[in-house]
């Protein structure tokens, strides 16, 4: 294990837990990225919704960019994309792929809970895909993040994010018995948050992702001074709105994507 990977706890960036960390300091997660979501029908989704509301060019910022898919497809219809993650590796692959195609993108390593490196009012469009949020541990953090992205947007500027239902874990057999270990592991250490996930995930055995209940995601927001434009629920394979949304939509959602301004 490097240097990095197996820094102690008390040395890590703020809001990152020990696995987060891992996933940003590998580099074989970064170069097998692309191939190993190659097939998630959200990719195509979200950024049909940012062609929808991302109209007119103009700087757009990507919170937790991975190897730039997003700011890829905005870059070729004219944004001057900046990408924004803690990896290193993830950086360097949207700098190859911006090379590549002659496309306006800026990367930038930066922990998403300490952004004072951007400036007050320098974007037109934020973005955070892909459940970026949820990988952040601790609800302070999490805010943080919010109010950055709140604080960066010029006036009239729109914000665009995913995450993950944690109610949706009731329809399907693992998500079930996780949410009975989580009520049980909750019971035992008061200090962990509803919806805080571990997982095993691409050689890392304690990634971390929170889920977030609908209500306290539009709290969230609310607090960080968005106003919400849109709110799209997720069908199951998050490839198209959730059908029927008022019937139990709550529960019922993958996820969200929701369109802020």
């Amino acid at each position: 294990m490097s240097t990095l990977s197996s820094r102690p706890q008390w040395q890590l960036p703020s809001g990152v837990p020990r696995g987060s960390w891992e996933y940003t300091q590998s580099d074989h997660i970064a170069r097998e990225y692309d191939e190993y979501f190659a097939e998630n029908r959200l990719f195509e989704f979200d950024e049909q919704v940012l062609a929808h509301h991302f109209r007119r060019p103009g700087v757009v910022v990507d919170l937790g960019s991975g190897t730039g898919r997003a700011l890829i497809g905005l870059a070729r219809r004219g944004f001057h994309g900046v990408a924004v993650d803690l990896s290193i590796h993830m950086l360097r692959i949207v700098a190859e792929k911006a090379r590549l195609e002659n496309l306006d993108i800026q990367g930038i390593q930066a922990n998403l809970v300490e952004l004072d490196c951007l400036c007050n009012q320098s974007a037109d469009y934020v973005i955070c895909l892909f459940s970026t949020l949820g990988m952040i541990r601790g609800r302070e953090h999490r805010q943080r993040v919010l109010e950055h992205a709140r604080r960066i947007l010029k006036p009239g500027g729109l914000f665009v994010m995913h995450v993950h239902n944690f109610w949706y874990n009731l329809f399907d057999p693992l998500g079930r018995r996780w949410l009975v270990e989580h009520v049980l592991e909750k019971l035992r250490h008061g200090d962990m948050e509803w919806g805080d996930k571990f997982f095993h995930f691409h050689g890392i055995a304690q990634m971390f992702l929170h889920t977030f209940t609908q209500t306290e995601l539009r709290t969230a927001l609310h607090q960080a001074g968005f106003k919400i434009r849109q709110w799209i629920p997720l069908n199951t394979d998050r490839q198209r709105p959730l059908r029927y949304p008022w019937w139990f939509g709550r529960f019922r959602a993958n996820g969200w994507i929701a369109v802020c301004e």
